[in-house]
């Protein structure tokens, strides 16, 4: 492991805005399940999600967008989103976390009806078929989402990879969940809602990366109550 690793390792666990539980503290009533608001953000304000947030640009980027909401990275790899809680931090947004767990986790750290929105960007879309149960909008993922929103929740997908955008309609569309919005192109599509705008103004590393390279960003907008 490199020095800088290293390094961002110890500070993490100095950071305010980051959550490192053990797997056993997650498998056991978690303290902070229920009262993320309460306990974290001292305010009532919706929580929202980013799963396998990276570097923690989108995380930081909507907290910045929406003060009035709070928001929580969370990703395994905490030397990556170090780069978000520091921003957060330097920019003082109080609205910002970062959780450093596997996703298949997510329902041990928060309550029933807790989470009131769920951002996916960018995943790895694991296109081996062996590999499916792996994908983020894989029917047992969305079962552990259910768990944790409210029946009014709203669950975004953003990812350059055409297969797993039509592997997600196709699978949302055979088990009966409302699908709001769909587009193959969002840079491309002249329709916009203006709720939406926001999705191409705010990057992820990735989505810079792929974008560079010419690849189409696609979108999902779901309800799974």
């Amino acid at each position: 492991m490199g020095k800088n690793k290293i390094a961002r390792f110890a500070e993490n666990k100095l950071l305010p805005n980051v959550i490192q539980p053990t797997r056993e503290e997650a498998l056991n009533n978690f303290e902070l399940k229920g009262k993320w608001r309460e306990k974290i953000f001292k305010n009532d304000h919706p929580i929202v999600l980013e799963l396998g947030c990276g570097k923690g640009e989108y995380t930081v980027g909507m907290a910045k967008a929406f003060p009035d909401k709070n928001f929580i990275g969370v990703d395994i790899k905490g030397a990556r989103f170090w780069f978000g809680a520091k921003d957060a931090i330097n920019n003082n947004l109080g609205n910002v976390a970062f959780l450093r767990t596997q996703i298949e986790l997510i329902d041990c750290f928060f309550a029933e009806n807790e989470v009131d929105e769920i951002w996916i960007t960018f995943p790895d879309p694991q296109i081996k078929y062996r590999r499916g149960k792996h994908r983020l909008t894989h029917p047992d993922f969305l079962n552990r989402y259910k768990n944790i929103l409210k029946s009014s929740a709203i669950v975004h997908l953003k990812t350059d990879s055409e297969f797993l955008h039509g592997y997600t309609l196709g699978l949302l569309q055979g088990l009966g969940y409302e699908i709001l919005t769909a587009h193959h192109d969002i840079y491309g599509a002249p329709e916009y809602e203006p709720d939406t705008l926001y999705l191409r103004e705010i990057k992820t590393y990735y989505e810079e990366l792929f974008s560079s390279k010419g690849k189409t960003i696609t979108y999902i907008k779901f309800k799974l109550k």
